[in-house]
């Protein structure tokens, strides 16, 4: 199925994430290195390891961007207008932190074949937030499902019911270069997107929003000329099948909430502070 020394590793980093989560709502103050580390019963030494191997940052430092008001300060600083980028959406091509990204979107008739004739390889693989599922083509990859909150069995029907025609076949080593670059966000991988035509050109927008910043569903209807579209472009969002790379946990209200997401909202969370960690990591400050 996978590698469970690689998966059981990654896995129980999210599950720290996930506790931290848990407690610094709970508690509603900064915690200090020590009561983390004392809760999550390791050393501070130990945990503090940890946190910058995963993220880059000290965990007092990450509080801040795992906090639920962060989503607001995002959209304060970090929001993201997507009409100027328009054209490069076109392009099929773009770049997340140091990953070059190109996709191809299927046409309408074959979306309306339901998978049928299509073959889709998938496996199970290490990411950052826990178990992940991923499909793909011989054109790219056209699923990614994330398992800590649902389950591993739900994710794989989820996926499945998307394209229920399809000939599915389980080859995690034809899919391992495309999936290694994607987590690492360095080098170069394929996307193939397989939906609706409304579905294609929202998740064309969403991955116009760089790494580190947000948008809105509101501003996404805007730039894509749906500007009434609200909710169908919400729903365009909750469908996308490429989770983390076509970025839809990205997408949040006008009111600073973040809205929904496919995969638990803990994962959300944890996917905005990771980006909004490492971009300002990289910029040497936080925003």
């Amino acid at each position: 199925m996978h590698n469970s020394t690689d998966t059981t590793e990654q896995s129980y980093h999210y599950g720290v994430i996930k506790r931290a989560i848990e407690l610094i709502d709970a508690d509603g103050a900064d915690l200090s290195l020590e009561d983390l580390s004392d809760a999550m019963g390791m050393s501070a030494a130990h945990f503090q390891r940890l946190f910058s191997a995963w993220v880059g940052v000290s965990p007092k430092r990450y509080q801040q961007y795992l906090r639920l008001g962060h989503a607001k300060s995002l959209l304060q600083h970090r929001f993201t207008t997507l009409d100027a980028a328009h054209a490069v959406g076109l392009s099929g091509s773009g770049r997340l932190h140091d990953l070059f990204v190109r996709w191809e979107a299927m046409s309408p008739g074959d979306f309306a074949r339901r998978g049928a004739g299509l073959r889709i390889s998938w496996g199970w693989f290490d990411s950052p937030f826990g178990l992940a599922l991923v499909m793909g083509t011989e054109k790219g990859i056209c699923g990614m499902a994330f398992a800590a909150e649902t389950g591993a069995e739900p994710a794989m029907a989820d996926m499945r019911s998307r394209w229920p025609d399809a000939d599915y076949v389980e080859d995690p080593t034809a899919l391992r270069p495309m999936v290694d670059a994607a987590f690492a966000q360095r080098g170069e991988t394929a996307l193939h997107l397989i939906g609706a035509p409304l579905q294609i050109k929202v998740w064309e927008a969403l991955l116009r929003i760089p790494s580190g910043h947000v948008s809105t569903y509101s501003e996404i209807a805007q730039s894509i000329g749906s500007p009434k579209a609200v909710r169908a472009v919400g729903t365009a969002v909750g469908r996308n099948p490429v989770s983390w790379l076509i970025p839809c946990h990205r997408a949040l209200r006008k009111s600073g909430a973040l809205g929904g997401y496919h995969w638990g909202l803990p994962v959300k969370r944890a996917m905005l502070a990771y980006e909004a960690a490492r971009d300002d990591g990289q910029r040497g400050g936080m925003a």
